[in-house]
């Protein structure tokens, strides 16, 4: 069975960093992309990054330059998200999907999400 878990959420106050991680576990065929996004309180969730497995990664407007995602290098299952500079308006709760093609088909398989909370 597929599982995917986030981690690394927390409190920060605005100007700080976290890094969130995202881990893939079980069977799963060939990882095609790794997006992230984020679901404020009573807004609908939004996009934020989308990595591909050359490490190349793009961004939502609001977090280029401050969010950095990347693959582990020792490990093609994990991915993280370096953000920088945080806002009060990145407060939300950050989701991993991963995109795997098993048996013609792409499945997407997500994560329970991590909360981050921007806040003085």
């Amino acid at each position: 069975q597929v599982q995917v878990v986030e981690s690394g959420g927390g409190l920060v106050q605005p100007g700080g960093s976290l890094r969130l991680s995202c881990g893939v576990s079980g069977t799963i065929g060939k990882i095609m992309a790794i997006r992230w996004y984020r679901q404020a309180p009573g807004k609908e969730r939004e996009w934020v990054a989308t990595t591909t497995t050359d490490n190349t990664t793009n961004y939502e407007d609001s977090v280029k330059a401050r969010f950095i995602a990347s693959i582990d290098n020792n490990n093609e299952r994990r991915l993280y998200l370096q953000m920088h500079s945080l806002k009060p308006e990145d407060t939300a709760v950050y989701f991993c999907d991963w995109a795997i093609y098993m048996g013609d088909i792409t499945y997407d398989y997500w994560g329970q999400g991590t909360q981050v909370t921007v806040s003085s």
